[in-house]
């Protein structure tokens, strides 16, 4: 394992390779990570920079400088205080840049963080500035980062096609185990975009490293994932946003806490120490989020205490928390009752895992190694489709 910093591809696109954006108008699309090694926003740098010309910004979910803090709120189009620039946003009326966004600029350069699971939204605005690249003949550079996870694990079920959404456009496993940068070209080649793209690349990245092994800071990417524990078990948390079960917005701990105000957590707990999952710890607790689901009142539930990286296995364990909740309380546990990602007439758990097989499993009471033998074939077909696009 290499001890030297990561150069992310961002710093590598600005010292080697200015001449990708000579005589081009920039749209940049960021978020609040999207900062260089010194802490600097990347929107700042290009705005001084005398050789790039920044014409627009592009924000995901959550905004540019991460000034919207809910799930699901969409974000108005503004001017950044900062540079002065129109602040087009990609998570409004609109998911994909229009003709006349794209009027504005030659080449979009996206910089954005990802955090190693397919259930997380920036990837996709990044598909679809490709999209609209290839309608309105720009170029794409992605500017690559690290998976901040690794790029070695692969876990869980393949979306299908029939549930593809904002949360799984393409057909990827919970946990590709992929860079943005890979991902880019896997969208642009096997899922057929056909844009101009290149990917500017890492140097120092290898594909075990998880993000403390690199050397960079860490920015969060969104209000809700603070820390790369989060990112541990995002993969498997995340799936409690598909039910009323609470994931632990509005603590200071989300996606780590867990549970409901019926919930019993010794109860929980006991049942998920049955499975015996490696690299994990239940711990009993309480909690009482001041927002999102239970505001206000004493919720029951775990905490997860990642012990082992290389043993955890979060998307089996993320299910597993869902099954035991809906079979220990049969006559309070409720699959979200609001829509998920504005995907009306879908179960919201069924856009969260894109099928609706794993749902109607736990609902007949199909045991937890059955439910993951679901996917175990989807998952070997993608570890192959996925080999040509690895950078690293």
């Amino acid at each position: 394992m290499t001890t030297r910093r990561t150069r992310l591809g961002i710093e590598v696109l600005k010292e080697e390779k200015l001449t990708m954006l000579a005589g081009q108008r920039i749209g940049l699309v960021c978020n609040p990570a999207s900062v260089f090694p010194d802490f600097r926003h990347a929107a700042d740098i290009f705005f001084e920079h005398p050789e790039i010309n920044l014409t627009a910004l592009f924000g995901p979910q959550h905004g540019i400088r991460g000034d919207v803090q809910y799930n699901m709120i969409e974000t108005p189009h503004v001017r950044d205080p900062r540079t002065g620039l129109m602040v087009y946003s990609l998570y409004s009326e609109t998911r994909v840049p229009t003709e006349e966004m794209c009027d504005e600029i030659d080449t979009f350069v996206v910089d954005l963080q990802d955090v190693g699971s397919r259930i997380y939204t920036y990837t996709y605005t990044m598909a679809y500035c490709m999209q609209s690249a290839a309608k309105y003949c720009k170029r794409v550079i992605v500017c690559d980062r690290p998976n901040p996870i690794n790029g070695v694990t692969v876990e869980g079920n393949v979306t299908e096609k029939e549930f593809t959404s904002f949360v799984g456009q393409f057909e990827l496993p919970t946990r590709p185990g992929m860079t943005i940068g890979e991902m880019a070209k896997m969208f642009n080649e096997h899922w057929n975009i056909g844009c101009d793209l290149e990917v500017v690349e890492m140097t120092g990245w290898e594909r075990e490293m998880w993000h403390e092994d690199t050397g960079l800071p860490w920015i969060l990417p969104s209000p809700n994932i603070p820390t790369i524990d989060t990112c541990a078990v995002f993969p498997a948390t995340v799936h409690l946003e598909g039910t009323e079960l609470s994931e632990g917005r509005g603590t200071t701990m989300p996606f780590e806490l867990n549970g409901a105000s019926y919930i019993d957590p010794y109860a929980w707990a006991a049942e998920l120490r049955k499975f015996d999952f490696p690299g994990v710890a239940f711990r009993e607790c309480w909690f009482q989020p001041w927002f999102s689901e239970f505001a206000g009142e004493t919720c029951g539930g775990i905490q997860l205490h990642v012990t082992d990286r290389a043993a955890f296995t979060p998307v089996i364990v993320g299910i597993a928390m869902v099954k035991t909740a809906h079979d220990l309380y049969p006559n309070h546990f409720q699959w979200r009752q609001n829509e998920y990602e504005y995907e009306f007439g879908k179960n919201p758990f069924d856009v969260v895992c894109g099928t609706d097989k794993i749902r109607k499993a736990i609902e007949r009471g199909v045991k937890l190694k059955e439910i993951e033998n679901l996917w175990a074939e989807d998952l070997k077909e993608f570890v192959i489709a996925r080999k040509p696009y690895l950078l690293y």
